[in-house]
């Protein structure tokens, strides 16, 4: 049997254990870092394509915008889950005092986590969407081009029904806290 001690020494392992997720934070950030890097080349290759080279029909101009978009909805996700794991898994960020302390952080969990990413990820399939669409005679004309935007739109809606179950889940779990243990009666209630 352990003793108190050790006890507290394996739970102090265990607690400590979460800057084990450090890394995965600094390699996100190193994802961010790439995709500065590719919203960057595309949109010099939109200006290069306008401006110098005669210019895009509308429909690939909306195209490539909605990729930019994509993009920076992507890198809004990443920056999501930096901040808010990072303040929720491992350590306080402390940024009360901060003027640019995002809204969002100061009643971060992991349920509003959760919740916040469902929407991200509805965004980033609404464009992916809205670009198929735009597409559509295109991908139609491929051979299973009518599955490729019925599978599409059938994701698209899991996504949707996924979030509205976080957001329900969040807000039952809101207004019904489980209930607390009162000190004085927990030995009649482990008896009973």
């Amino acid at each position: 049997m352990a003793t108190p001690a050790q006890r507290s020494s394996l739970g102090s392992l265990i607690f400590l254990s979460r800057w084990l997720q450090v890394p995965l934070y600094l390699g996100l950030i190193v994802a961010q870092a790439i995709y500065v890097w590719q919203f960057m080349l595309e949109l010099a290759h939109i200006f290069s394509e306008v401006f110098l080279h005669g210019g895009m029909k509308e429909a690939d101009i909306m195209l490539a915008v909605l990729g930019l978009v994509d993009v920076v909805m992507i890198a809004n996700l990443l920056i999501m889950v930096i901040i808010g794991g990072y303040e929720t898994f491992v350590s306080r960020i402390k940024l009360d005092d901060h003027p640019d302390q995002p809204e969002w952080l100061s009643h971060v969990n992991a349920n509003v986590l959760k919740t916040k990413l469902a929407m991200s990820i509805i965004g980033i399939s609404s464009i992916h969407l809205l670009k198929s669409f735009i597409e559509a005679p295109t991908i139609l004309a491929r051979d299973h081009g009518f599955d490729t935007l019925l599978w599409q739109t059938i994701i698209h809606l899991a996504f949707i029904v996924s979030a509205m179950a976080l957001a329900w889940i969040d807000n039952v779990s809101v207004k019904h806290p489980p209930k607390t243990v009162d000190a004085e009666r927990a030995p009649e209630l482990v008896g009973a």
